[in-house]
């Protein structure tokens, strides 16, 4: 078989393959659309999201403008979740501080997402020493507690939302190299690849054009999950002060500040938590459903 054969070969099966691969990407949407958690926590997001983009419209006050004959007063038809200590209208807040934190969320997930990627294609395509010196060099910084790790690492950058968001986005690496080379791993073995080593494609052409579009359904999985896990990193490093700084909306911040008045006005930290609870649940339970969606192993038992 010549050369340019082999080429008409490879188009004509990559040609045949698209149905294939776009049939289980709808069944796995039917498949998320039939699951009642995954579509509660869409829903959720979906809020999130329009929340933030509306938050100009929809905030009733100044979310940064105090008022201090209105300080901690407790939620009335003036003021629907009551405010805080400076006076400052906590619905307001917990809007626009939304916008923070799917900030934080889609940008940490992002620097996490494009290195990660990276990192685990180039050690799970061409293995050997790449493969061994890139996993001990996650595996040492898996030995690092997570949380910890992006305190140190926030610490040493300086405080300031940035510096936490590249913190959340370094520790997060790890994860996405080990996801992404654990599916590299598997589909390299696949007959069209060898087919497109055998037509002349070079190492890179291969890995982004075969290898990492069948590789979407696990990091998707593990973005909508870490999206979740990094806004609640970035509240936690803002409660210690090394994340977003007052007077920003952080929800964060609102819990740092309103622990000292929590026996008197209870409101200021219990609806920024609330907010915090049903964002991460809302972006656990759509991960969760993509993962049951997206597995190859369930199409046959749901």
């Amino acid at each position: 078989m010549t050369a340019q054969d082999m080429k008409v070969t490879t188009e004509a099966a990559g040609m045949a393959m698209e149905p294939a691969i776009r049939a289980p990407w709808m069944e796995g949407i039917q498949r998320l659309l039939r699951q009642k958690t995954a579509i509660f926590g869409l829903i959720i997001v979906c809020l999130l999201l329009l929340t933030a983009l509306l938050a100009p419209l929809i905030a009733p006050y100044d979310p940064v403008a105090p008022d201090l004959p209105s300080r901690l007063q407790a939620p009335s038809a003036t003021h629907f979740l009551g405010t805080d200590e400076l006076g400052r209208d906590i619905l307001s807040r917990i809007i626009y501080g939304s916008r923070i934190s799917i900030q934080v969320g889609i940008l940490a997930v992002g620097i996490s997402l494009i290195f990660g990627t990276f990192l685990g294609a180039i050690s799970g395509y061409f293995g050997g020493k790449p493969d061994m010196i890139i996993m001990r060099a996650i595996d040492i910084v898996m030995a690092f507690p997570y949380i910890l790790l992006a305190i140190a690492i926030t610490a040493m950058l300086g405080p300031g939302l940035n510096n936490a968001m590249i913190a959340i986005g370094i520790v997060g690496i790890p994860i996405y190299a080990r996801v992404v080379r654990g599916a590299v791993l598997s589909v390299k073995e696949m007959e069209y690849i060898e087919a497109a080593k055998v037509s002349g494609c070079n190492s890179l052409r291969i890995i982004m054009k075969h290898v990492l579009p069948n590789c979407l359904a696990p990091l998707i999985v593990q973005a909508t999950l870490g999206i979740g896990t990094a806004i609640l990193d970035a509240a936690g490093l803002s409660f210690l002060g090394l994340g977003a700084q007052p007077p920003k909306p952080e929800w964060g911040i609102m819990l740092n500040k309103g622990k000292d008045v929590m026996h008197i006005a209870p409101w200021v930290i219990m609806f920024p938590g609330i907010a915090i609870l049903f964002t991460v649940l809302g972006f656990n339970l759509l991960g969760d459903g993509l993962r049951d969606a997206l597995d190859p192993r369930l199409r046959n038992t749901n």
